[in-house]
């Protein structure tokens, strides 16, 4: 129930000061820590860090 607050706030911030460009940014950093978790035990983890 709080992560969804959250999440409403966020984007409560980004329509009041119109910041609609940082979302893309935002989505795609979670996207590549989300992408790291998953991975982190896996042989595709050495493909993965070397993006960074």
């Amino acid at each position: 129930m709080a992560k969804l607050k959250i999440l409403a706030e966020y984007l409560s911030f980004l329509k009041e000061n119109k910041k609609w460009w940082v979302l893309p940014i935002v989505i795609i950093l979670l996207f590549f820590g989300l992408l790291i978790v998953l991975t982190k035990g896996s042989a595709l983890a050495p493909f993965i860090y070397t993006i960074f």
